[in-house]
């Protein structure tokens, strides 16, 4: 772990200056601070607001920029004026990336920023991935991919730094609660936030709200199952949740897992019966 923290420090090291797409997340924060102690000012870090980043994500990313020490900046952005992502294919996360790089490669290039830097981190290449692709058309360079970091070895590093982020639960942008197929639409995105934010107010802090209008299907650990069961729990989950906007709320049995909406993700489940 530490010949790739190693690794890491002198890739960062070969370029001048590095713009940092930053949302605040346990590797995108990772790569901001040893951006930030290898390059200083000459890193920035950009955090782009859009409908689909949540309120608390913005507010923590700028709090983290400003632990760091790193230049931060944030720029608005609208990933619902681009076709191709309100139509929510199986690509999506290529239109949205592209609607990101659109904007940081011109900061990048009228502020002499020699390189854009993401957070993806190598086991993020075993995942379905479509916005790799525009990070590769618009010359994206991702550090923690070539240094080989993990994401276990980045938690782990970024405890021994002291970032709060190292225990942090994995976050994707709003529109990937909704399933492929079904238009992205504001409303959509402000109930999927809505009613997570109810959730974390009630103590969880993994999971998703997959919205299947009119019915919102909840993802948990299978350890937090019986705590949201709970009578008074599962009342104010529920309440919260038909105030979002949602008339039926379900659990999903199959327990809390990332990208469960992507098309290449299965489903396994286990039976102690043999």
């Amino acid at each position: 772990m530490k010949e790739k923290l190693a690794a890491l420090r002198a890739r960062i090291a070969e370029v001048d200056s590095a713009l940092i797409a930053f949302s605040g997340g346990v590797d995108s924060t990772f790569l901001a601070a040893v951006a930030y102690e290898v390059l200083g000012e000459r890193a920035l870090a950009v955090t782009a607001d859009s409908p689909t980043l949540p309120r608390r994500e913005l507010e923590e990313a700028c709090a983290l920029a400003a632990q760091i020490g790193i230049p931060h900046r944030v720029v608005p952005t609208n990933q619902l004026d681009r076709a191709e992502f309100v139509a929510n294919a199986p690509d999506r996360c290529f239109h949205c990336k592209v609607d990101l790089y659109e904007h940081l490669g011109p900061l990048a290039q009228q502020e002499g920023y020699a390189v854009i830097f993401d957070g993806l981190n190598a086991d993020d290449l075993s995942d379905y991935r479509p916005g790799r692709e525009a990070a590769r058309r618009y010359g994206v360079r991702s550090p923690l991919v070539e240094a080989g970091l993990t994401k276990a070895e980045i938690r782990a590093l970024s405890r021994e730094r002291g970032l709060p982020t190292w225990d942090k639960p994995a976050m994707a942008c709003l529109s990937s609660r909704i399933p492929h197929g079904t238009p992205v639409t504001l409303a959509a995105l402000h109930r999927i936030e809505q009613a997570e934010e109810a959730l974390r107010a009630l103590g969880f802090r993994q999971l998703r709200v997959r919205d299947h209008h009119p019915v919102a299907r909840i993802e948990l650990p299978i350890e937090e199952f019986p705590r949201l069961l709970e009578a008074a729990v599962r009342e104010q989950a529920v309440r919260a949740l038909l105030a979002a906007g949602y008339r039926f709320v379900t659990l999903d049995l199959a327990g809390f897992r990332s990208g469960s909406l992507n098309p290449v993700t299965f489903v396994r489940l286990t039976s102690g019966g043999g």
